[in-house]
């Protein structure tokens, strides 16, 4: 993989320095009024066979192990598939209020078109998965900044009183096993992998701007359950086709879960 040894061992240090045995939340963090926000990557895409409801919300998504573990006052699972920062205006951040005391978010995906890119670099060659890279990087400089300062700005106001964790996504390859990996070659793996880094990136830039807003890095926590890996806790291109590059019940668990309660 191309972070350091020293982020993961930050990464580690500060998982463990947060967490108490199997990724429950510190006594610390439990309690309080807990809305969770956001993408498919909050709802739970790809972690179960059996969803809660049309969002595509899990039982095993990291919010929701979070709120069983924690058992917060209240707990509002808004987070949906496919949402992006327009629709988490519409339709999530009515769940807020003067009374909430945590938040957590992840977007950025479906705002620079994330979904279609991975298909076009599963249908199409080399140029065209290059391509459509590209295209959503340079929205991801462009444009995406001005989307989440609107949308954290938005959170903020409706919720001025809590703590907001935003996560991030994690890379989907571990290149340095790429090379025995069937599926997807080396030149799409790579450019896929660079796309979340920069999605990461912006991300947390914007995240730094504003008091009491975290940015919880995912990345270090799925060093080594990357696709190639021998233990993957993320799912390929599979059936059905919505869970592709999703985390799976262990990459939740073991990925996300842990990361939120570092941030904590």
């Amino acid at each position: 993989m191309r972070r350091s040894s020293l982020l993961a061992a930050a990464v580690s240090l500060t998982a463990a320095a947060a967490m108490t045995i199997g990724g429950a939340p510190s006594a610390s963090a439990s309690g309080g009024n807990f809305v969770a926000l956001g993408d498919s990557y909050s709802s739970g895409v790809g972690s179960t066979d059996n969803y809660l409801n049309g969002c595509d919300q899990s039982t095993a998504a990291y919010p929701y192990l979070y709120q069983q573990a924690g058992s917060p006052s209240s707990f509002s699972f808004q987070a949906c598939t496919g949402a992006n920062a327009s629709s988490i205006e519409s339709s999530q951040l009515s769940a807020l209020n003067s009374g909430t005391t945590l938040v957590s978010l992840t977007d950025g995906g479906n705002d620079v078109g994330f979904a279609s890119v991975m298909q076009t670099c599963v249908l199409g060659g080399d140029s065209s998965c290059t391509s459509a890279v590209s295209s959503a990087e340079s929205k991801a400089r462009s444009q995406l900044p001005a989307i989440l300062d609107t949308l954290y700005s938005d959170i903020r106001s409706d919720a001025p009183n809590a703590h907001v964790v935003v996560l991030g996504y994690p890379e989907f390859y571990d290149l340095s096993r790429s090379s025995g990996c069937i599926g997807l070659d080396k030149t799409k793996r790579t450019a896929l992998d660079n796309a979340a880094d920069l999605l990461d990136s912006v991300i947390a830039t914007e995240v730094a701007k504003y008091a009491d807003f975290t940015f919880a890095d995912v990345r270090g926590y799925f060093s080594g359950h990357e696709l190639c890996d021998g233990s993957a806790w993320l799912h390929a291109v599979t059936w059905p086709i919505t869970d592709s590059y999703h985390p799976t019940a262990d990459g939740q668990s073991g990925g996300y879960l842990p990361a939120f309660n570092a941030a904590l």
